[in-house]
């Protein structure tokens, strides 16, 4: 079941050339528009089994700093493609472990991000990082440029769990990190968690979310482990025999969500929690919470635009990515060409049908009086089976996900998806 962070999803996306990224960054960006960009670091030192990403271990410096210069280079590719625009509102690094980079690398990068783009006053910049190659330079340099938030990924603070997906990490050590960060002024943290991860149990679960309750987490993401060893081969390091099944993912997501709500979060679309205070809160109770490639955000720019290989990015006209491997990808910045694979144009539909499922998945209720009357019979057709289970209500010219239902609201989001078949909306496929 598709996650939502864009539609249509990228399993629509096909084949895009240059020329039309081109008319869409020309034609998509007006004088005064905010924009977003991702900057996509396709490296760690190790790999964790668990890991989905895309991203390839390395310990070479020069394919590093290979990639770094092909990085500016886009840059100065992309700011060459663009119009008059307002300058950048959210900046997110990710990966991969953009830290590898290196103190004198990222300075570079964010000097060529500033001086070719320009950050709007009170711009978010924010970055992934691995509590265990995050050193005091790094922390000190992402300080000095500006970084306001930081992400770290923590999965589960059990010895016996992380031996078994392969990413050793002492509390003492995120803690360690975490204290860094504040002290050296980074004013928000972000830590994800994972839940049904091998050998994992309710107690695991729960004893890693008092633990990031207890370090202070202004957000917190609770994802669910996808097991895709077919497309993730260092997944098959995992012991498949010992994940745990539907119910036990089921209640340790609860569990979870038990744990941050007495600790005093607020429960934020499919598995976030933010403090009250936080932006992120506050934007969801004016109803005003977004979701892009990189999850729930408070990001409303027009414009996002992926930089690096597999970097996603969304504009007006539709969607972009980048080519995946960073060797194709650098060649192609060297011949002075924006590196993009894969894409999808917007037809209005996608443009409705995209707005729906938003909505639904960060208020789970939407107003029906966003779906064009023609196409609101198909749709809530589609629902029937999902409101007699008892998983959404629909009247009053609403849809309104239960209490119940929040567990699956990628299946009633899936109601307004005209690409996914029948076939695959099956709710406990959404778990």
């Amino acid at each position: 079941m598709p996650r939502y962070t864009s539609y249509p999803t990228a399993a629509q996306f096909g084949p895009l050339d240059e020329a039309t990224l081109r008319g869409w960054l020309r034609e998509g960006v007006r004088p005064g528009m905010p924009l977003s960009l991702y900057l996509h670091v396709p490296f760690c030192r190790e790999m964790c089994w668990y890991c989905a990403c895309h991203t390839k271990a390395t310990r070479s410096e020069a394919r590093v700093a290979t990639f770094a210069d092909a990085l500016e280079a886009e840059a100065a590719l992309l700011a060459a493609a663009l119009p008059g625009h307002g300058g950048v509102s959210h900046l997110h690094f990710g990966g991969g472990t953009p830290s590898i980079l290196g103190p004198a690398r990222m300075r570079s990068v964010m000097a060529s991000l500033r001086s070719r783009f320009g950050l709007r006053a009170g711009a978010e910049v924010a970055i992934e990082l691995d509590p265990r190659t995050l050193d005091e330079p790094m922390v000190e340099t992402l300080a000095s440029l500006g970084f306001t938030r930081a992400s770290l990924g923590v999965q589960d603070i059990s010895p016996e769990v992380q031996a078994r997906i392969g990413r050793i990490q002492p509390a003492e050590m995120v803690t360690v990190a975490a204290e860094r960060l504040r002290a050296a002024g980074l004013g928000g943290l972000n830590i994800d968690l994972m839940y049904g991860l091998p050998g994992q149990t309710v107690a695991h679960v729960e004893a890693s979310a008092r633990f990031v309750s207890w370090l202070g987490a202004d957000r917190v993401a609770v994802f669910g482990y996808a097991h895709v060893d077919w497309m993730k081969p260092h997944q098959k390091a995992i012991d498949a025999a010992a994940l745990p099944g539907v119910e036990e993912r089921m209640e340790q997501a609860e569990a979870a969500e038990a744990v941050l709500a007495a600790a005093g979060y607020v429960a934020l679309g499919l598995d976030h929690f933010a403090r009250p205070e936080d932006p992120l809160a506050r934007a969801a109770a004016a109803g005003g919470l977004r979701r892009n490639f990189q999850g729930y955000t408070t990001d409303d720019a027009p414009a996002l635009i992926g930089l690096g290989p597999s970097a996603i990015g969304t504009l007006p006209g539709g969607h972009a990515q980048n080519l995946l491997d960073e060797r194709a990808y650098a060649a192609a910045v060297a011949e002075g060409r924006l590196p993009v694979a894969r894409g999808v144009a917007l037809t209005e539909e996608d443009r409705w049908r995209g707005r729906a499922i938003e909505r639904l998945m960060c208020d789970f209720a939407l107003d029906l009086g966003l779906v064009p009357p023609g196409a609101l019979p198909a749709a809530l057709e589609r629902m029937e089976p999902l409101v007699e289970q008892g998983l959404v209500r629909v009247g009053d010219g609403r849809v309104e996900v239960t209490s119940m239902g929040r567990r699956f609201v990628r299946q009633v989001a899936a109601c307004f998806d005209a690409y996914l078949a029948p076939a695959a909306r099956r709710h406990s496929s959404a778990v």
